[in-house]
């Protein structure tokens, strides 16, 4: 009975050992997204989609020097591709008409971190992205400002044309305070060709840097 008490003592120090190195957390930010096309012995990169990304996290201390993290965060990514013209003498071609395709997608970033300092770390890992839907809106460029909606021109819906995966391995840096929030980077380098129907050694890809902050809640 002694040896079973002293094992169950033992089991319940143990967990809260473990659950001292567990940390949950929330993040946004500011993402920057950009396509890159590549076929034909051409390649174009995209303008760039400026947009947000919101979700949470867990991070998980496997000493003072190394971690795992895991996210689950929702972004829409994309770019503004430039319409050429089949005609040259189509008004779209004086008005450089652009294609603002924007990817509502789940992200999964799974990380290793190494830590420099006890606030200072890096990290690199994969973000599993899950494309859920994805649309499409032509605009204009006037030279006057911002994109201008061409009229008539409807969001179309373009997921059909779009593989759903889109892996992006990354790398990143953390600085996080005493008191819990922390502010991180990364770049993520889109692999994954997102075009369904490529012919002609057609590829599509979607890069991302995301700036942003968040809070660690618990821990050590």
């Amino acid at each position: 009975m002694k040896k079973l008490l002293l094992i169950a003592a033992v089991a319940v120090l143990g967990a809260n050992v473990n659950a001292q190195e567990v940390r949950f957390g929330a993040k946004a930010g500011y993402s920057y997204s950009t396509l890159k096309a590549k076929g034909d012995g051409h390649s174009e990169t995209s303008d760039p989609l400026h947009t947000y990304y919101i979700g949470g996290l867990v991070e998980y201390k496997l000493s003072d020097k190394f971690a795992l993290q895991g996210e689950l965060l929702y972004s829409p990514l994309g770019g503004k591709m430039n319409v050429e013209a089949a005609d040259p003498e189509d008004p779209t071609t004086f008005l450089n008409v652009k294609a603002k395709q924007t990817y509502h997608t789940l992200l999964i970033p799974i990380s290793a971190k190494y830590f420099i300092t006890e606030g200072l770390s890096v990290s690199a890992g994969a973000n599993v992205g899950l494309i859920l839907s994805a649309k499409q809106k032509y605009s204009a460029d006037l030279g006057l400002g911002p994109l201008v909606e061409l009229e008539g021109s409807d969001e179309v819906d373009i997921k059909d044309q779009l593989n759903t995966l889109n892996l992006a391995p990354f790398l990143g840096a953390e600085y996080m305070l005493e008191n819990g929030l922390f502010f991180d980077a990364r770049y993520n380098l889109g692999v994954s060709n997102l075009a369904k129907h490529a012919e002609g050694g057609y590829k599509l890809t979607n890069s991302f840097i995301q700036v942003g902050v968040g809070f660690k809640f618990g821990g050590n």
